[in-house]
C-alpha cells in the first residue's frame, strides 16, 4: 500500500508538470504573434483594424475547436492529442516567417497594396490554421489532470497546472520582446516548441491504469458500469453538459473574464508602445501581468480549498469584483504619468482577473465528472474565445478611431457583469459524483 502511495505521487506530480511544459509550448506558437504585430506595422503600415479581423476571426475558430476537441479528448489518448496538435502549430509557425515570400508568389508584388494586402491574407489563413489545432491543448491536459487528482485537491493542483498558460505566455513574452525581426518572433519559437513536441511522446501518460495503478477513489459515476456504451456516453454529456444551467453560467462568466485577459494580451504590446513604451519594456510589462497571474492563480486555488471547502465559484466572483476595481483606478492612472503605479495596478489586475480564469474550469470539472469534464471545459473556452468577437476588430477599430484612453472603463464594465452572472453560483455543491455516503 505505501508503494502504491509513493508511485501514484511520482506519477501523478510527473504528469503535472510535464503537461504544465507541453501546454506552455503550445503558447511559445500561438502568443508570440502579439509580438510580431507591432514590428509588422512598423515595417509593412498593417493596421490594428486588419490585425483585429485575423484575432477576431481565428479567436471564434480556436473557440469552436477547443469544444470540440474537448468532446474528443473525454474518449482519446491526451499524449498522442497534444503532439498532434502541437506539431501542426509548429509546421505552421514556420510558415508564418515566410509570408512575405508567399504574398510574392501571390500576387507577383514585393511592396504596396496588393503586396500587403496578400500579407494579411496568407498570415490570416496561417493563423486560423494554427488556432484550430491549438485547441487540441487544453483539453487533452484537463483530462489528464481529472484522471490523476482528486475533486477535493483539483483546485489547488489545476491552480500550479494553470501557471502553464502564464509561464509560456512570460516567456515567450521576454523573448519576443528581445526580436527585432518579426521572422524571428515565429521561427524562435517554433524551434523551441519542436522540442517540446519529443518531451511530450516521452514523459506523459494517460491515466493511473496505463501504468499499473488503481484509479482515483470516491469519483464513481452513473457511467462507470456503461463505459462502452457510446450512446450512453452520449446521454451522459448531453444532460451533465449541455443542459445544465450551472456549465452554462460558468461558460457565460467566462466570457467576460476573457476580454479583460485578451484586451490586454493580445493588444497590450502594440497599447503599450502606443504609450511610448519601447518593444523590450512592452514586452517586460506583459510578462509581469502574467507573473502577478501566476500568483492569483496559486491564491485562487488554496484558497478555494482550504477557505471555502473547494468552492472555487466564491473566489471567482469576489476577484471579478476587484478586477473592475482595479480597471477603473487604470483609467485614472494612465494620465498621471506615473508608469511604475501603472505597473503595479496591471499587476494586481493580473493577479485578479487569472484566479477566474483558471478556477471556473475547477467548478465544471466537479461539477460533470472525469467522465466529462473535458467536454464542460470545451463548451466554456468556446464561449471564452466569443470573447474575441470584442477584443479583436471592434478593439483595433476603436484604437484606430479614438485611441486607447477609455479603453479600461469599458473593460471594468464587463467584470462587473462577470461578477453578477457567477455569483448567483455562490451556494453550490462540492462536485456531481455519487459518494458512498449517499448511496
Amino acid at each position: 500500500m505505501k508503494t502504491t502511495k509513493h508511485s501514484f505521487g511520482y506519477w501523478q506530480w510527473r504528469v503535472i508538470i510535464c503537461s504544465m511544459i507541453s501546454y506552455a509550448m503550445f503558447y511559445f506558437v500561438r502568443k508570440n504573434f502579439s509580438f510580431a504585430m507591432p514590428l509588422l506595422k512598423e515595417e509593412y503600415g498593417i493596421t490594428n483594424a486588419s490585425f483585429g479581423i485575423i484575432l477576431s476571426v481565428a479567436g471564434i475558430i480556436y473557440g469552436v475547436s477547443k469544444f470540440l476537441n474537448g468532446i474528443i479528448s473525454d474518449r482519446t489518448n491526451p499524449r498522442w492529442h497534444l503532439v498532434i496538435g502541437l506539431a501542426v502549430c509548429v509546421v505552421a509557425n514556420f510558415a508564418f516567417g515566410f509570408s512575405d515570400k508567399l504574398s510574392t508568389m501571390l500576387t507577383g508584388q514585393t511592396e504596396g497594396p496588393d503586396f500587403i494586402g496578400g500579407m494579411v491574407l496568407i498570415m490570416g489563413i496561417l493563423y486560423i490554421i494554427n488556432q484550430i489545432f491549438q485547441g487540441a491543448g487544453f483539453g487533452p491536459c484537463n483530462h489528464l489532470m481529472v484522471n490523476w487528482v482528486p475533486p477535493k485537491e483539483l483546485a489547488t493542483k489545476m491552480s500550479i497546472w494553470n501557471l502553464s498558460h502564464s509561464i509560456g505566455a512570460f516567456v515567450v513574452s521576454v523573448l519576443c520582446g528581445y526580436l527585432t525581426d518579426w521572422k524571428l518572433c515565429f521561427w524562435v519559437p517554433a524551434t523551441i516548441a519542436t522540442v517540446g513536441i519529443l518531451f511530450t511522446i516521452i514523459t506523459l501518460r494517460d491515466t493511473p491504469k496505463s501504468v499499473g495503478l488503481p484509479e482515483l477513489p470516491d469519483t464513481k459515476t452513473e457511467l462507470d458500469d456503461k463505459e462502452d456504451d457510446p450512446k450512453a456516453f452520449r446521454e451522459f454529456i448531453i444532460r451533465r453538459v449541455f443542459k445544465s444551467r450551472i456549465v452554462w453560467t460558468l461558460a457565460i462568466t467566462d466570457l467576460f473574464v476573457y476580454v479583460v485577459r485578451f484586451a490586454i494580451l493580445d493588444w497590450g504590446p502594440t497599447l503599450m508602445k502606443d504609450m511610448g513604451l519601447s518593444q523590450s519594456m512592452s514586452g517586460w510589462t506583459v510578462a509581469i501581468f502574467e507573473v502577478a497571474g501566476c500568483l492569483g492563480m496559486l491564491a485562487a486555488g488554496v484558497i478555494s480549498d482550504k477557505l471555502f471547502k473547494s468552492g472555487a465559484q466564491k473566489v471567482c466572483a469576489i476577484e471579478m469584483g476587484l478586477v473592475a476595481v482595479c480597471l477603473v483606478a487604470l483609467h485614472f492612472i494612465q494620465d498621471m504619468g506615473h508608469p511604475i503605479l501603472f505597473l503595479i495596478v496591471l499587476a494586481t489586475a493580473g493577479f485578479l482577473v487569472y484566479g477566474p480564469q483558471a478556477m471556473l474550469g475547477v467548478v465544471a470539472s466537479n461539477q460533470v465528472t472525469k467522465k466529462a469534464a473535458s467536454s464542460a471545459v470545451g463548451l466554456i473556452g468556446l464561449m471564452s474565445y466569443v470573447s474575441t468577437l470584442i477584443t479583436g476588430y471592434p478593439l483595433g477599430r476603436f484604437a484606430d478611431k479614438f485611441g486607447w484612453h477609455p479603453i479600461f472603463l469599458l473593460m471594468a464594465g464587463f467584470a462587473i457583469v462577470g461578477f453578477v452572472i457567477v455569483a448567483t453560483l455562490w451556494n453550490l455543491k462540492g462536485d456531481g459524483y455519487i459518494h458512498d455516503e449517499e448511496a
